[in-house]
């Protein structure tokens, strides 16, 4: 569809599909805040797992382009990538605070923790999963796939009964001079200026419908002509799909991430990133049944470094929220300094496996 092409028309292609992202992804997660506030879907199990397919649909997009093409290498990185700079975003949040404290510093909760938990657990799984035989597969389902997915439902229920209490000496799991107002309060502020506005519930459904269309289409739009530029420039599918594309899907994430940190939401900023890094590996299972291929198997070097740099990141946040250091440099806490450092330098390592391993 793009192989004709130029790189200028393609780049323009990519950035103009990056913009609609943005813009509708902005949209679709302030409706997803409204409808989830109208319809009581909170801390309701079912509802943590609508917020989490709403929120990742430009990934959802890009996995099953990448799978009906059979370009599972784009897919892989994009999942495993995205989890990395998804991360990174927590950086740009905790510089945008308005206040003069670390956004870990803030945010601190235990359920937050569970979920940093969730994500180190589907990822381990995920690199397991890459030690099993390809021919492990049946029905179009393999093991791994299906045990991250099991993983990851489980997960989202102890994330939801964690919210709702723990039994702790302070049963509510929040550290002391956190966040002033109950995580979420955002939500209910989105829906009430839009109460003020006469916004009816079915119009802010239209809304988020009309935005998940765009994101969907600009989606597989994004993955097509950015895996038409890798190919023109020379760059492997695995290193443009875990840096460029991952970026580009996160743009939404980035946006509403501020706001909800300039709302003094903190919580569910981070909650936000979290809930979506571990539903991403979700995604091999969509990969495996689209594409009738075990997909961790045949994974790179480049892939199983890419999610061990998730870990990693994930680890210094969870360590960030339980140690809550004070203390900040250059506008940011310690442990988002810490992960933006370790994040340049696994970028620069893994152009360094893409060059070892031929590009």
């Amino acid at each position: 569809m793009f192989n004709g092409l130029s790189l200028p028309v393609l780049l323009a292609i990519f950035a103009g599909c990056a913009g609609v992202i943005w813009v509708a992804g902005v949209k679709l997660a302030d409706t997803t805040d409204i409808l989830a506030s109208r319809l009581h879907l909170g801390k309701a199990l079912g509802g943590i797992i609508v917020l989490a397919v709403a929120t990742n649909l430009p990934e959802i997009a890009i996995t099953v382009s990448a799978a009906l093409a059979g370009n599972l290498g784009v897919a892989v990185g994009n999942i495993l990538g995205g989890i990395a700079i998804q991360t990174v975003v927590l950086v740009a949040m905790d510089v945008a605070m308005t206040e003069r404290m670390p956004l870990t510093y803030r945010a601190a909760s235990l359920t937050l923790v569970v979920e940093a938990v969730l994500v180190v657990a589907v990822l381990i799984v995920a690199i397991m999963a890459t030690q099993l035989p390809g021919t492990l597969i049946a029905a179009r389902l393999t093991p791994g796939a299906v045990l991250i997915a099991v993983l990851w439902v489980i997960g989202v229920w102890l994330s939801s009964k964690a919210s709702k209490g723990l039994p702790w000496h302070d049963t509510s799991g929040t550290a002391p001079d956190g966040q002033e107002e109950p995580k979420g309060h955002s939500q209910a502020k989105k829906d009430d200026a839009s109460g003020r506005k006469g916004e009816s519930t079915v119009r802010v459904a239209l809304v988020f419908g009309a935005a998940a269309l765009a994101t969907l289409a600009a989606g597989v739009l994004l993955e097509r002509s950015g895996d038409a530029i890798a190919e023109t420039i020379g760059l492997s599918g695995v290193l443009f799909g875990a840096t460029v594309l991952a970026a580009a899907t996160s743009l939404p994430e980035l946006s509403t991430g501020i706001a909800s940190v300039r709302m003094k939401d903190y919580q569910l900023a981070v909650s936000d990133i979290f809930g979506g890094n571990a539903f991403l590996p979700v995604l091999f299972l969509v990969a495996v049944v689209i594409s009738g291929k075990a997909v961790l198997p045949d994974a790179q070097a480049s892939d199983i470094y890419l999610a061990g740099l998730g870990v990693l990141l994930t680890c210094v946040y969870a360590a960030g929220l339980i140690f809550r250091p004070k203390r900040q440099i250059l506008r940011m806490g310690i442990d988002s300094l810490t992960v933006l450092v370790l994040y340049a330098l696994g970028v620069g390592g893994l152009f360094a496996i893409s060059g070892g391993n031929g590009g």
